[in-house]
Order: structure tokens, then sequence, then C-alpha cells
């Protein structure tokens, strides 16, 4: 799986199994906006019935599974967040980005782990098989 990630300095394309940059990208990374009433919203992402939404609070995360009638909070160990994605065909594959580094969960937002590179500030990210 492949992210790219629209910065300060640009759209520059990581591999997350290898946690490497590839380098930058002429991708366009333009999100649909995802319709959320939460207070503190900060970015938020869908994939079915699955949203996320980066909020500007501790936890810096809530996920609803039934969209988004009700919420769960999630991430506490993270830090203040920029940007979230989910992936199209497993809504448990989801990318969180802080400031300079991006965050991985594989089961929904219930256990992250920090990603190896460090990008410029960070804007926006989009997951692609």
């Amino acid at each position: 799986m492949r992210a790219f990630v629209r910065t300060v300095d640009g759209v520059f394309e990581v591999d997350l199994e290898e946690e490497l940059v590839l380098g930058p990208s002429l991708a366009e990374v333009e999100l649909e906006p995802v319709a959320v009433t939460l207070p503190l919203l900060v970015a938020a992402a869908a994939s079915g019935s699955t949203v996320i939404a980066v909020v500007d609070r501790r936890p810096p995360l809530v996920v609803s599974n039934d969209a988004g009638r009700t919420w769960r909070e999630a991430g506490g160990g993270l830090p203040p967040g920029r940007a979230v994605a989910i992936a199209d065909d497993d809504p448990d594959y989801v990318v969180y980005a802080a400031r300079n580094r991006l965050y991985l969960s594989t089961n929904g937002g219930l256990f992250w782990r920090g990603l190896a590179p460090e990008l410029p500030e960070i804007e926006a990210v989009l997951l692609t098989p």
C-alpha cells in the first residue's frame, strides 16, 4: 500500500510497508470532504460505514463504524493530527498524519505504529493500493 502525502513542500509518495519515502510526486492530493458535524474537527475520512475524524483534543481521533451515528475515542498515544486516510477496500487499514510523521493502523484505529520517515509539514494524505 502506498500513500501520497501533501506537504508544504509538495507531494511525496510513501511506501507504507517498506516505510520509505519514494520521492516527490506529481499526484494530486485533493480529498472529497466528509460531512461530519463534530466540534473541533480537523479532518475526516470515510470508507463504507466507517468514518474516522481527527479532532483538536485528546485523544485526537474519533471512530464510527455506523456512518457517524455513534462514536468512540481512539489514538490516545498519538500526537495532534493533521489528516487521516482509510483504504477504500479495507476500512481497517488507516493512516494518520501528525505534523511531520505518519502512523499506521491495520485494525481500524485500535492500535497504531509510527512509521520511520519524517516529512515536511503534512497537509493531507491519500491511500492507493
